[in-house]
Protein backbone atom coordinates (compact mmCIF):
# COMPACT_ATOMS: atom_id res chain seq x y z
CA UNK A 1 0.00 0.00 0.00
CA UNK A 2 1.22 3.34 -0.83
CA UNK A 3 3.04 5.97 1.94
CA UNK A 4 -0.31 7.67 3.41
CA UNK A 5 1.37 10.06 5.50
CA UNK A 6 0.81 13.27 3.56
CA UNK A 7 -2.58 12.97 3.79
CA UNK A 8 -3.21 11.91 7.51
CA UNK A 9 -3.71 14.03 10.32
CA UNK A 10 -1.74 16.92 9.03
CA UNK A 11 -4.01 17.25 6.21
CA UNK A 12 -7.21 17.32 8.41
CA UNK A 13 -5.91 19.88 10.55
CA UNK A 14 -4.52 22.20 8.39
CA UNK A 15 -5.55 24.75 6.06
CA UNK A 16 -8.48 27.10 6.17
CA UNK A 17 -10.49 24.22 4.02
CA UNK A 18 -10.28 21.67 6.75
CA UNK A 19 -12.25 23.45 8.89
CA UNK A 20 -15.48 20.88 8.21
CA UNK A 21 -13.03 18.33 9.58
CA UNK A 22 -12.14 20.11 12.55
CA UNK A 23 -15.38 21.11 13.53
CA UNK A 24 -16.70 17.55 13.29
CA UNK A 25 -14.09 16.50 15.48
CA UNK A 26 -14.61 18.76 17.86
CA UNK A 27 -18.24 17.16 18.13
CA UNK A 28 -16.33 14.07 19.84
CA UNK A 29 -14.51 15.89 21.91
CA UNK A 30 -11.50 17.46 20.03
CA UNK A 31 -9.94 21.38 21.69
CA UNK A 32 -7.82 23.82 19.75
CA UNK A 33 -4.63 22.25 21.31
CA UNK A 34 -5.71 18.79 20.10
CA UNK A 35 -5.55 18.92 16.07
CA UNK A 36 -1.75 18.97 16.24
CA UNK A 37 -1.69 15.71 18.43
CA UNK A 38 -1.10 12.32 16.54
CA UNK A 39 -4.78 10.25 15.61
CA UNK A 40 -4.54 6.87 16.85
CA UNK A 41 -7.31 4.68 16.31
CA UNK A 42 -7.69 2.17 19.19
CA UNK A 43 -9.59 -1.09 17.52
CA UNK A 44 -11.62 -2.34 20.41
CA UNK A 45 -12.65 -6.01 19.90
CA UNK A 46 -14.66 -6.08 23.34
CA UNK A 47 -17.90 -8.02 22.73
CA UNK A 48 -19.66 -10.22 25.36
CA UNK A 49 -20.49 -12.85 23.48
CA UNK A 50 -17.30 -14.85 24.74
CA UNK A 51 -14.94 -14.99 27.17
CA UNK A 52 -11.85 -14.13 25.04
CA UNK A 53 -13.40 -11.01 24.58
CA UNK A 54 -15.28 -10.00 27.21
CA UNK A 55 -12.48 -8.48 29.41
CA UNK A 56 -10.98 -6.23 26.69
CA UNK A 57 -12.92 -2.74 27.75
CA UNK A 58 -10.95 -2.34 30.96
CA UNK A 59 -7.86 -2.21 28.81
CA UNK A 60 -8.63 -0.25 26.25
CA UNK A 61 -9.31 2.40 29.25
CA UNK A 62 -6.24 2.03 30.68
CA UNK A 63 -4.67 2.27 26.56
CA UNK A 64 -6.79 5.24 25.88
CA UNK A 65 -5.71 7.25 29.34
CA UNK A 66 -2.08 6.79 28.21
CA UNK A 67 -2.17 7.58 24.87
CA UNK A 68 -3.91 10.81 25.99
CA UNK A 69 -1.36 11.45 28.39
CA UNK A 70 1.44 10.20 26.04
CA UNK A 71 0.85 13.60 23.42
CA UNK A 72 -1.63 11.87 21.60
CA UNK A 73 -5.43 11.73 20.75
CA UNK A 74 -7.16 8.07 20.59
CA UNK A 75 -10.21 7.95 18.74
CA UNK A 76 -11.54 4.26 19.55
CA UNK A 77 -14.26 2.06 17.16
CA UNK A 78 -15.21 -1.01 17.40
CA UNK A 79 -14.22 -4.90 15.44
CA UNK A 80 -16.35 -7.48 14.84
CA UNK A 81 -15.26 -11.16 16.68
CA UNK A 82 -16.96 -14.27 16.88
CA UNK A 83 -15.55 -17.04 19.19
CA UNK A 84 -14.49 -20.66 17.65
CA UNK A 85 -15.82 -22.33 20.94
CA UNK A 86 -19.57 -21.49 20.67
CA UNK A 87 -19.50 -21.84 16.98
CA UNK A 88 -17.87 -25.66 17.06
CA UNK A 89 -19.58 -28.22 14.84
CA UNK A 90 -22.33 -26.23 13.94
CA UNK A 91 -23.22 -23.86 10.96
CA UNK A 92 -21.93 -20.96 12.82
CA UNK A 93 -18.61 -22.34 12.68
CA UNK A 94 -18.89 -21.39 8.89
CA UNK A 95 -17.77 -18.04 9.42
CA UNK A 96 -14.88 -18.24 11.77
CA UNK A 97 -12.32 -18.11 9.39
CA UNK A 98 -14.41 -15.37 7.04
CA UNK A 99 -14.59 -13.64 10.04
CA UNK A 100 -10.58 -13.00 9.78
CA UNK A 101 -10.73 -10.98 6.99
CA UNK A 102 -13.65 -9.25 8.13
CA UNK A 103 -11.66 -7.99 10.81
CA UNK A 104 -8.91 -7.22 8.76
CA UNK A 105 -11.02 -5.26 6.39
CA UNK A 106 -12.70 -3.54 9.33
CA UNK A 107 -9.55 -2.23 10.97
CA UNK A 108 -8.23 -1.41 7.68
CA UNK A 109 -11.40 1.00 6.51
CA UNK A 110 -11.48 2.32 9.89
CA UNK A 111 -8.17 3.75 9.87
CA UNK A 112 -7.49 4.73 6.53
CA UNK A 113 -11.05 6.11 6.21
CA UNK A 114 -10.70 8.10 9.20
CA UNK A 115 -6.88 8.91 7.96
CA UNK A 116 -5.43 8.11 11.69
CA UNK A 117 -2.05 8.35 12.29
CA UNK A 118 -1.72 5.26 14.00
CA UNK A 119 -3.13 2.31 15.22
CA UNK A 120 -3.29 0.15 18.79
CA UNK A 121 -4.97 -3.13 18.36
CA UNK A 122 -6.55 -4.94 20.91
CA UNK A 123 -8.43 -8.48 20.57
CA UNK A 124 -8.78 -11.75 22.28
CA UNK A 125 -10.36 -14.57 20.15
CA UNK A 126 -8.71 -17.02 17.94
CA UNK A 127 -9.50 -14.68 14.52
CA UNK A 128 -8.65 -11.35 16.08
CA UNK A 129 -5.03 -11.51 16.64
CA UNK A 130 -4.52 -12.80 12.29
CA UNK A 131 -6.52 -9.97 11.00
CA UNK A 132 -5.41 -7.25 12.99
CA UNK A 133 -2.12 -7.88 11.96
CA UNK A 134 -3.09 -8.50 8.38
CA UNK A 135 -4.60 -5.39 8.87
CA UNK A 136 -1.80 -3.39 10.38
CA UNK A 137 1.18 -5.08 7.80
CA UNK A 138 -1.46 -3.72 4.95
CA UNK A 139 -1.87 -0.15 6.29
CA UNK A 140 1.83 0.24 7.40
CA UNK A 141 0.93 3.15 9.81
CA UNK A 142 3.01 2.89 12.92
CA UNK A 143 1.43 0.34 15.15
CA UNK A 144 0.88 -2.22 17.92
CA UNK A 145 -1.02 -5.64 19.18
CA UNK A 146 -2.40 -5.61 22.29
CA UNK A 147 -3.38 -9.55 23.75
CA UNK A 148 -6.77 -9.48 25.95
CA UNK A 149 -5.05 -12.22 27.55
CA UNK A 150 -5.69 -16.08 28.52
CA UNK A 151 -8.18 -17.22 30.77
CA UNK A 152 -7.13 -19.05 33.77
CA UNK A 153 -7.58 -22.88 34.38
CA UNK A 154 -10.49 -24.40 35.85
CA UNK A 155 -10.34 -26.77 38.04
CA UNK A 156 -11.65 -30.41 38.05
CA UNK A 157 -10.68 -32.86 40.92
CA UNK A 158 -7.59 -31.06 41.60
CA UNK A 159 -7.10 -31.28 37.62
CA UNK A 160 -6.44 -28.52 34.97
CA UNK A 161 -9.39 -27.74 32.63
CA UNK A 162 -9.49 -25.74 29.38
CA UNK A 163 -12.53 -25.94 26.96
CA UNK A 164 -11.00 -28.91 25.24
CA UNK A 165 -11.50 -30.78 28.00
CA UNK A 166 -15.10 -30.15 27.38
CA UNK A 167 -15.18 -31.51 23.88
CA UNK A 168 -13.27 -34.47 25.53
CA UNK A 169 -15.48 -35.03 27.72
CA UNK A 170 -18.20 -35.74 25.45
CA UNK A 171 -15.92 -38.21 23.53
CA UNK A 172 -15.18 -40.56 26.74
CA UNK A 173 -18.98 -40.18 28.00
CA UNK A 174 -20.60 -40.86 24.95
CA UNK A 175 -18.19 -43.73 24.98
CA UNK A 176 -19.09 -45.22 28.45
CA UNK A 177 -15.29 -43.98 30.00
CA UNK A 178 -16.61 -41.28 32.30
CA UNK A 179 -19.62 -40.39 34.71
CA UNK A 180 -22.14 -38.36 34.44
CA UNK A 181 -21.20 -36.21 37.64
CA UNK A 182 -17.51 -36.05 35.95
CA UNK A 183 -19.34 -34.70 32.82
CA UNK A 184 -21.60 -32.27 34.59
CA UNK A 185 -18.29 -30.99 36.89
CA UNK A 186 -16.16 -30.41 33.39
CA UNK A 187 -18.26 -28.90 31.42
CA UNK A 188 -19.36 -26.43 34.41
CA UNK A 189 -15.72 -25.80 35.25
CA UNK A 190 -13.95 -25.12 32.64
CA UNK A 191 -14.03 -22.01 31.96
CA UNK A 192 -13.67 -19.59 35.25
CA UNK A 193 -12.88 -15.96 33.98
CA UNK A 194 -12.21 -13.90 31.24
CA UNK A 195 -9.56 -15.02 28.52
CA UNK A 196 -8.88 -16.73 25.82
CA UNK A 197 -8.51 -20.74 25.75
CA UNK A 198 -5.97 -21.56 27.81
CA UNK A 199 -3.58 -23.75 26.36
CA UNK A 200 -1.46 -23.48 23.30
CA UNK A 201 -4.10 -23.28 21.04
CA UNK A 202 -4.83 -20.69 18.56
CA UNK A 203 -4.97 -17.50 20.31
CA UNK A 204 -2.06 -17.98 22.70
CA UNK A 205 -0.38 -19.57 19.58
CA UNK A 206 -1.06 -16.28 17.57
CA UNK A 207 -0.59 -13.61 20.13
CA UNK A 208 2.40 -15.67 22.11
CA UNK A 209 4.52 -15.56 18.04
CA UNK A 210 3.69 -11.36 17.60
CA UNK A 211 6.31 -10.99 20.39
CA UNK A 212 8.82 -12.89 18.33
CA UNK A 213 7.54 -10.61 15.38
CA UNK A 214 8.19 -7.78 17.21
CA UNK A 215 4.70 -6.26 16.95
CA UNK A 216 3.28 -7.03 20.95
CA UNK A 217 5.80 -5.74 24.18
CA UNK A 218 7.67 -8.75 24.97
CA UNK A 219 6.24 -10.57 28.10
CA UNK A 220 2.59 -9.42 27.20
CA UNK A 221 1.11 -12.39 25.47
CA UNK A 222 0.45 -15.24 28.25
CA UNK A 223 -1.01 -12.65 31.02
CA UNK A 224 -4.36 -13.16 32.46
CA UNK A 225 -7.11 -11.70 31.29
CA UNK A 226 -8.54 -10.72 34.86
CA UNK A 227 -4.88 -9.71 36.03
CA UNK A 228 -3.65 -6.07 36.36
CA UNK A 229 -0.42 -6.98 34.79
CA UNK A 230 -2.27 -6.95 31.77
CA UNK A 231 -3.68 -3.78 31.69
CA UNK A 232 -0.76 -2.35 33.06
CA UNK A 233 0.53 -3.70 29.64
CA UNK A 234 -1.97 -2.18 27.66
CA UNK A 235 -0.88 0.88 29.12
CA UNK A 236 3.18 0.51 28.44
CA UNK A 237 2.21 -0.69 24.79
CA UNK A 238 0.52 2.69 23.93
CA UNK A 239 3.12 4.50 25.14
CA UNK A 240 5.34 2.40 23.04
CA UNK A 241 3.38 3.27 20.08
CA UNK A 242 3.12 7.02 20.69
CA UNK A 243 7.12 6.94 20.37
CA UNK A 244 6.61 4.67 17.26
CA UNK A 245 4.62 7.02 15.65
CA UNK A 246 6.84 10.21 16.67
CA UNK A 247 10.24 8.04 15.16
CA UNK A 248 7.86 6.72 12.32
CA UNK A 249 8.48 3.54 12.92
CA UNK A 250 6.28 1.20 10.30
CA UNK A 251 5.26 -2.06 10.63
CA UNK A 252 7.14 -2.98 7.31
CA UNK A 253 10.80 -2.23 9.14
CA UNK A 254 9.83 -5.13 11.53
CA UNK A 255 7.62 -7.82 9.61
CA UNK A 256 10.23 -9.30 7.12
CA UNK A 257 11.24 -12.20 6.06
CA UNK A 258 13.19 -12.70 9.04
CA UNK A 259 10.97 -11.70 11.90
CA UNK A 260 8.29 -14.18 10.34
CA UNK A 261 10.63 -16.74 10.49
CA UNK A 262 11.38 -15.77 14.24
CA UNK A 263 7.53 -16.05 14.75
CA UNK A 264 7.43 -19.31 13.29
CA UNK A 265 10.13 -20.56 15.03
CA UNK A 266 8.33 -19.59 18.14
CA UNK A 267 4.98 -21.31 17.30
CA UNK A 268 7.58 -24.46 16.44
CA UNK A 269 9.21 -24.18 20.31
CA UNK A 270 5.90 -23.80 22.10
CA UNK A 271 4.03 -26.39 19.67
CA UNK A 272 1.48 -24.28 18.71
CA UNK A 273 -1.44 -24.30 16.57
CA UNK A 274 -1.95 -25.55 12.98
CA UNK A 275 -4.00 -22.24 12.49
CA UNK A 276 -0.33 -20.65 12.37
CA UNK A 277 0.66 -21.83 8.81
CA UNK A 278 -2.50 -20.47 7.36
CA UNK A 279 -2.51 -17.07 9.01
CA UNK A 280 1.02 -16.55 8.61
CA UNK A 281 0.76 -16.98 5.19
CA UNK A 282 -1.96 -14.70 5.35
CA UNK A 283 0.15 -11.96 7.52
CA UNK A 284 2.94 -12.18 5.18
CA UNK A 285 0.63 -11.95 1.71
CA UNK A 286 -0.21 -8.80 3.40
CA UNK A 287 2.99 -7.56 4.39
CA UNK A 288 4.23 -8.04 0.54
CA UNK A 289 6.43 -10.86 2.41
CA UNK A 290 7.89 -13.66 0.26
CA UNK A 291 6.98 -16.97 2.67
CA UNK A 292 5.49 -19.85 1.24
CA UNK A 293 3.85 -23.40 2.78
CA UNK A 294 7.27 -24.81 2.39
CA UNK A 295 9.21 -22.22 4.92
CA UNK A 296 6.98 -24.03 7.36
CA UNK A 297 9.28 -27.21 6.99
CA UNK A 298 12.28 -25.91 6.40
CA UNK A 299 11.76 -24.17 9.85
CA UNK A 300 10.35 -27.55 11.45
CA UNK A 301 13.63 -29.07 10.97
CA UNK A 302 15.74 -27.18 12.96
CA UNK A 303 13.47 -26.20 16.02
CA UNK A 304 12.86 -28.50 18.52
CA UNK A 305 9.52 -28.08 20.70
CA UNK A 306 10.72 -26.81 24.26
CA UNK A 307 7.73 -26.16 26.30
CA UNK A 308 5.28 -29.32 27.91
CA UNK A 309 1.83 -27.42 27.12
CA UNK A 310 -1.62 -28.21 26.10
CA UNK A 311 -3.36 -29.45 23.85
CA UNK A 312 -0.70 -32.59 24.15
CA UNK A 313 1.23 -31.35 26.85
CA UNK A 314 0.31 -30.60 30.25
CA UNK A 315 0.39 -26.80 31.13
CA UNK A 316 -1.26 -24.04 30.32
CA UNK A 317 -0.61 -20.36 29.37
CA UNK A 318 -0.49 -18.87 32.63
CA UNK A 319 2.02 -22.06 33.55
CA UNK A 320 4.37 -21.40 30.45
CA UNK A 321 4.01 -17.03 31.62
CA UNK A 322 5.22 -17.87 35.43
CA UNK A 323 8.10 -19.84 34.12
CA UNK A 324 9.65 -17.05 31.88
CA UNK A 325 7.40 -17.15 28.96
CA UNK A 326 7.88 -16.60 25.38
CA UNK A 327 11.00 -14.12 26.46
CA UNK A 328 12.95 -17.39 28.04
CA UNK A 329 12.14 -19.73 24.90
CA UNK A 330 13.12 -16.31 22.49
CA UNK A 331 16.41 -16.51 24.35
CA UNK A 332 16.98 -20.48 24.32
CA UNK A 333 17.07 -19.98 20.39
CA UNK A 334 18.65 -16.86 20.12
CA UNK A 335 21.28 -18.60 22.26
CA UNK A 336 21.17 -21.78 20.31
CA UNK A 337 21.51 -19.93 16.49
CA UNK A 338 17.44 -19.79 15.40
CA UNK A 339 16.34 -16.63 15.71
CA UNK A 340 17.80 -13.36 13.98
CA UNK A 341 18.39 -10.77 16.70
CA UNK A 342 18.74 -7.99 14.25
CA UNK A 343 15.24 -7.60 13.44
CA UNK A 344 13.87 -4.45 14.83
CA UNK A 345 10.77 -4.53 17.00
CA UNK A 346 8.18 -2.02 18.12
CA UNK A 347 10.20 -0.55 20.57
CA UNK A 348 12.83 0.43 18.43
CA UNK A 349 15.30 -1.67 19.83
CA UNK A 350 16.08 -5.05 18.16
CA UNK A 351 15.12 -8.79 19.49
CA UNK A 352 18.49 -9.50 20.63
CA UNK A 353 18.37 -5.76 22.52
CA UNK A 354 15.16 -6.62 23.91
CA UNK A 355 16.53 -10.37 25.32
CA UNK A 356 19.26 -8.97 26.71
CA UNK A 357 18.85 -9.36 30.30
CA UNK A 358 17.01 -12.73 29.87
CA UNK A 359 19.60 -15.81 31.22
CA UNK A 360 19.96 -18.24 28.21
CA UNK A 361 18.76 -21.68 30.17
CA UNK A 362 15.60 -21.65 32.09
CA UNK A 363 15.01 -21.89 35.71
CA UNK A 364 15.36 -24.92 37.37
CA UNK A 365 12.39 -24.61 39.64
CA UNK A 366 9.96 -25.24 36.66
CA UNK A 367 9.32 -28.30 33.84
CA UNK A 368 7.18 -26.37 31.68
CA UNK A 369 10.22 -24.93 29.30
CA UNK A 370 12.96 -27.28 28.59
CA UNK A 371 16.08 -26.55 28.13
CA UNK A 372 17.78 -26.86 24.82
CA UNK A 373 19.95 -29.69 25.39
CA UNK A 374 16.85 -32.06 26.97
CA UNK A 375 13.97 -30.80 23.84
CA UNK A 376 10.20 -32.59 24.04
CA UNK A 377 10.77 -33.21 20.78
CA UNK A 378 13.79 -32.70 18.66
CA UNK A 379 11.91 -31.13 15.53
CA UNK A 380 9.81 -29.27 15.74
CA UNK A 381 5.73 -30.03 15.35
CA UNK A 382 3.64 -29.04 12.52
CA UNK A 383 4.91 -31.08 9.44
CA UNK A 384 4.18 -29.89 5.94
CA UNK A 385 3.07 -33.21 3.69
CA UNK A 386 2.77 -33.36 0.32
CA UNK A 387 1.57 -36.32 -2.11
CA UNK A 388 -1.36 -37.17 -4.47
CA UNK A 389 -3.60 -36.14 -2.09
CA UNK A 390 -2.29 -32.69 -1.23
CA UNK A 391 -0.04 -31.93 -4.02
CA UNK A 392 -0.51 -28.08 -2.51
CA UNK A 393 0.66 -29.33 0.63
CA UNK A 394 -0.83 -30.05 4.08
CA UNK A 395 -0.58 -29.54 7.55
CA UNK A 396 0.12 -32.38 9.92
CA UNK A 397 0.41 -31.68 13.64
CA UNK A 398 2.11 -34.71 15.20
CA UNK A 399 3.37 -34.38 18.99
CA UNK A 400 2.15 -36.67 21.22
CA UNK A 401 1.89 -39.76 19.08
CA UNK A 402 4.44 -42.60 19.41
CA UNK A 403 4.34 -43.53 15.51
CA UNK A 404 3.60 -40.59 13.61
CA UNK A 405 2.36 -42.44 10.12
CA UNK A 406 -0.72 -44.94 9.49
CA UNK A 407 -1.98 -46.81 6.36
CA UNK A 408 -5.36 -47.83 6.42
CA UNK A 409 -8.75 -47.37 5.53
CA UNK A 410 -10.77 -44.50 4.31
CA UNK A 411 -13.33 -43.81 5.82
CA UNK A 412 -15.38 -40.93 4.17
CA UNK A 413 -17.30 -38.39 4.61
CA UNK A 414 -18.61 -35.27 2.60
CA UNK A 415 -19.03 -32.86 5.86
CA UNK A 416 -18.31 -32.62 9.45
CA UNK A 417 -21.68 -33.49 10.64
CA UNK A 418 -21.99 -36.54 8.66
CA UNK A 419 -18.49 -37.71 10.38
CA UNK A 420 -19.41 -36.87 13.87
CA UNK A 421 -22.79 -39.11 13.43
CA UNK A 422 -20.46 -42.14 12.40
CA UNK A 423 -18.30 -41.43 15.73
CA UNK A 424 -20.93 -40.96 18.04
CA UNK A 425 -22.78 -43.97 17.09
CA UNK A 426 -19.10 -45.88 17.25
CA UNK A 427 -18.52 -46.59 14.04
CA UNK A 428 -15.06 -45.60 13.75
CA UNK A 429 -12.32 -48.43 14.66
CA UNK A 430 -8.53 -48.53 14.90
CA UNK A 431 -6.50 -48.37 12.15
CA UNK A 432 -9.40 -46.56 9.76
CA UNK A 433 -8.35 -43.44 8.42
CA UNK A 434 -11.32 -40.60 8.19
CA UNK A 435 -11.58 -38.52 5.45
CA UNK A 436 -13.77 -35.30 5.89
CA UNK A 437 -14.03 -33.28 2.70
CA UNK A 438 -16.12 -30.84 0.97
CA UNK A 439 -15.04 -28.45 4.30
CA UNK A 440 -11.96 -26.63 2.40
CA UNK A 441 -12.00 -22.74 1.97
CA UNK A 442 -14.55 -22.38 -1.07
CA UNK A 443 -16.60 -26.18 -0.11
CA UNK A 444 -17.48 -25.25 3.39
CA UNK A 445 -17.24 -22.35 2.80
CA UNK A 446 -14.60 -21.36 5.70
CA UNK A 447 -12.93 -24.36 6.62
CA UNK A 448 -14.79 -25.30 9.34
CA UNK A 449 -12.14 -26.32 12.42
CA UNK A 450 -12.80 -30.66 13.46
CA UNK A 451 -12.45 -30.02 17.00
CA UNK A 452 -16.09 -31.73 17.45
CA UNK A 453 -14.50 -34.98 15.94
CA UNK A 454 -11.43 -35.20 17.15
CA UNK A 455 -11.96 -34.62 20.80
CA UNK A 456 -15.02 -36.94 20.50
CA UNK A 457 -12.63 -39.77 19.06
CA UNK A 458 -9.70 -38.83 21.50
CA UNK A 459 -12.39 -39.01 24.00
CA UNK A 460 -13.57 -43.00 22.87
CA UNK A 461 -9.71 -43.77 23.12
CA UNK A 462 -9.08 -43.68 19.17
CA UNK A 463 -6.35 -40.63 19.56
CA UNK A 464 -3.50 -42.58 18.83
CA UNK A 465 -4.75 -45.81 16.58
CA UNK A 466 -6.46 -43.82 13.59
CA UNK A 467 -5.61 -40.87 11.48
CA UNK A 468 -8.10 -37.77 10.02
CA UNK A 469 -7.65 -35.99 7.13
CA UNK A 470 -9.52 -32.68 6.03
CA UNK A 471 -9.42 -30.08 3.65
CA UNK A 472 -10.64 -28.46 6.72
CA UNK A 473 -9.01 -27.17 9.67
CA UNK A 474 -8.77 -27.83 12.88
CA UNK A 475 -8.65 -26.34 16.22
CA UNK A 476 -5.19 -24.88 17.90
CA UNK A 477 -6.97 -27.58 20.89
CA UNK A 478 -6.60 -30.62 18.51
CA UNK A 479 -3.89 -33.39 18.42
CA UNK A 480 -3.24 -36.92 17.31
CA UNK A 481 -2.59 -38.25 13.43
CA UNK A 482 -4.56 -35.33 12.33
CA UNK A 483 -3.97 -34.03 8.41
CA UNK A 484 -5.59 -30.68 7.80
CA UNK A 485 -5.70 -27.83 4.90
CA UNK A 486 -5.34 -30.28 2.14
CA UNK A 487 -5.22 -28.62 -0.83
CA UNK A 488 -6.33 -28.59 -3.79
CA UNK A 489 -9.39 -28.96 -1.69
CA UNK A 490 -12.82 -31.34 -2.56
CA UNK A 491 -14.53 -27.92 -4.07
CA UNK A 492 -11.94 -27.31 -6.59
CA UNK A 493 -11.68 -30.99 -7.89
CA UNK A 494 -8.32 -31.61 -5.60
CA UNK A 495 -7.87 -35.51 -5.58
CA UNK A 496 -9.38 -35.78 -2.11
CA UNK A 497 -12.79 -35.43 -3.67
CA UNK A 498 -11.83 -38.86 -5.56
CA UNK A 499 -11.47 -40.98 -2.26
CA UNK A 500 -13.86 -43.80 -1.92
CA UNK A 501 -14.82 -45.16 1.15
CA UNK A 502 -12.32 -48.48 2.01
CA UNK A 503 -9.16 -47.10 -0.18
CA UNK A 504 -5.64 -47.59 1.31
CA UNK A 505 -4.67 -44.10 2.46
CA UNK A 506 -1.55 -43.34 4.06
CA UNK A 507 0.02 -41.01 6.25
CA UNK A 508 3.20 -40.48 7.45
CA UNK A 509 4.60 -37.36 8.82
CA UNK A 510 8.37 -38.94 8.81
CA UNK A 511 8.87 -38.71 5.10
CA UNK A 512 6.18 -35.68 4.46
CA UNK A 513 4.20 -38.05 2.44
CA UNK A 514 0.47 -38.01 2.48
CA UNK A 515 -0.75 -40.61 -0.39
CA UNK A 516 -3.75 -42.31 -1.90
CA UNK A 517 -2.61 -45.83 -2.44
CA UNK A 518 -4.83 -46.05 -6.05
CA UNK A 519 -3.17 -46.44 -9.28
CA UNK A 520 -3.41 -43.25 -11.44
CA UNK A 521 -5.45 -44.02 -14.15
CA UNK A 522 -7.87 -45.17 -11.21
CA UNK A 523 -7.33 -41.71 -10.20
CA UNK A 524 -7.79 -40.56 -13.36
CA UNK A 525 -10.96 -42.10 -13.94
CA UNK A 526 -12.22 -41.00 -11.01
CA UNK A 527 -11.83 -37.18 -12.41
CA UNK A 528 -13.46 -37.68 -15.47
CA UNK A 529 -16.26 -38.68 -13.83
CA UNK A 530 -16.22 -36.03 -10.47
CA UNK A 531 -18.23 -32.82 -11.15
CA UNK A 532 -18.55 -29.96 -9.06
CA UNK A 533 -21.55 -29.63 -6.29
CA UNK A 534 -23.24 -26.71 -6.25
CA UNK A 535 -22.13 -24.37 -3.30
CA UNK A 536 -23.91 -24.41 -0.35
CA UNK A 537 -24.38 -20.56 0.04
CA UNK A 538 -25.10 -17.88 -3.36
CA UNK A 539 -25.89 -14.94 -1.50
CA UNK A 540 -23.96 -12.74 1.34
CA UNK A 541 -20.54 -12.93 3.11
CA UNK A 542 -19.99 -16.39 2.82
CA UNK A 543 -20.95 -16.47 -0.90
CA UNK A 544 -18.67 -13.59 -1.23
CA UNK A 545 -15.92 -15.28 -0.41
CA UNK A 546 -16.30 -18.10 -1.93
CA UNK A 547 -15.53 -16.31 -5.05
CA UNK A 548 -12.43 -14.57 -3.27
CA UNK A 549 -10.70 -16.89 -1.27
CA UNK A 550 -7.76 -18.11 -2.38
CA UNK A 551 -6.62 -21.89 -1.80
CA UNK A 552 -5.42 -22.73 1.71
CA UNK A 553 -1.73 -23.29 0.53
CA UNK A 554 -1.92 -19.45 0.02
CA UNK A 555 -3.30 -18.91 3.25
CA UNK A 556 -6.85 -18.68 2.42
CA UNK A 557 -6.88 -14.66 1.65
CA UNK A 558 -9.46 -13.30 -0.39
CA UNK A 559 -6.76 -9.95 -1.78
CA UNK A 560 -4.16 -12.23 -3.52
CA UNK A 561 -2.99 -12.96 -6.68
CA UNK A 562 -3.99 -15.76 -9.02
Amino acid sequence: MADQKNWRSKSITGGVARAPNRAMLRAVGFKDGDFDKPIVGVANGHSTLNPCNAGIQPLVDRAIAALESAGAKPQMFGVPTITDGIGMGTEAMKYSLVSREVIADAIETSVNGQAMDGALVVGGCDKNMPGGMMAIARMNVPAIYVYAGTIKPGKWKGVDLTVVSVFEAVGAYSAGRMSKADYDGIERNACPSVGACGGMFTANTMSSSFEALGMSLMGSSQMASPDAEKADSAAASAKVLVSAIKNNLRPRKIITRKSIENAVALVMATGGSTNAVLHYLAIAAAAEVKWTIDDFERVRRKVPVLCDLKPSGKYVAVDFHRAGGVPQVLKILLANGLLHGDCMTITGKTMAEELKNIPAQPRKDQDVIRPFNAPIYKQGHLAILKGNLAPEGCVAKITGLKNPSITGPARVFDSEPDCMKAIMAKKIKPGDVVVIRYEGPKGGPGMQEMLAPTSALIGQGLGESIGLLTDGRFSGGTWGMVVGHVAPEAFVGGTIALVKEGDSITIDAKKQLIQLNVPAKEIAARRKKWTQPKPRYTRGLLAKYVKLVSTASKGAVTDWDD
